[in-house]
């Protein structure tokens, strides 16, 4: 008989690779306007999609697909989605922040060398998956740990990453011919930078600061 497989020993990480975890994190940015336009390394980008791919999965169904958009011309079609929302967008603010809104700068589209869509296939390992029995939206939950992970490596790689996620949907996957049981999850720009906002641009820029955490942590049960 095989033998069964058994969990080995944890590896530790030492301070230095611990510090090095946290400090990416604090510095991770939604980057819009400080992309350089030269092309992503292919072995640094590889790297970065490696670790999408590493993210944790429901039922290990990993969802995800991630669709590379280089041409100028299915970008633009992009971006002129993106304006139209972005119209939308603004007059459901106050007058007194719609001016504000409209100053902001809020995608990379055309700026960045290279746009990716992710996204969720939901019918990836058929009808009934380990973990989503009770959760049906487990699989697009994975898919946001894939891009988180995507962020992180790109931050450690010199390459700034932005969500976009201002878009009429269905007709962006339109657009990308995404067949309609799939699901997407996130657009995203990417390209080198060489400065970054010190605080989250939003915060840096007064739209809003960040919450204390210590008012979001309850004991035991939800307390107003």
């Amino acid at each position: 008989m095989p033998k069964s497989p058994a969990p080995e020993t944890a590896r530790e990480f030492n301070p230095d690779e611990r510090a090095a975890l946290y400090d990416i994190i604090n510095a991770r940015r939604d980057v819009r306007n400080e992309f350089r336009s030269d092309p992503l390394d292919e072995a640094a980008l590889r790297r970065v999609l490696e670790a999408a791919h590493a993210a944790p999965s429901v039922g290990f169904m990993q969802p995800w697909n991630f669709i590379l958009i280089r041409e100028m011309a299915q970008r633009e079609k992009v971006q002129k989605l993106f304006a139209e929302a972005n119209d939308e967008a603004a007059e459901m603010f106050p007058d007194e922040r719609r001016d504000a809104y409209r100053a902001l700068k809020l995608e990379g589209i055309c700026k960045a060398p290279l746009n990716i869509a992710v996204t969720c296939d939901r019918t990836r390992g058929g009808k009934v998956i380990l973990g989503r029995t009770n959760n049906p939206e487990m699989d697009v939950y994975s898919t946001v740990c894939a891009v988180q992970n995507m962020w992180l490596a790109a931050r450690a790689e010199g390459i700034g990453m932005g969500w976009v996620s201002i878009f009429d949907h269905e007709v962006l996957k339109q657009i990308l011919g995404i067949p309609e049981h799939v699901e997407l999850v996130a657009y995203l720009c990417l390209g080198y930078v060489d400065k970054l906002f010190d605080q989250p641009e939003l915060a840096a820029r007064g739209w809003r600061q960040r919450l204390h955490l210590d008012d979001l942590i309850m004991q035991e049960h939800w307390t107003d």
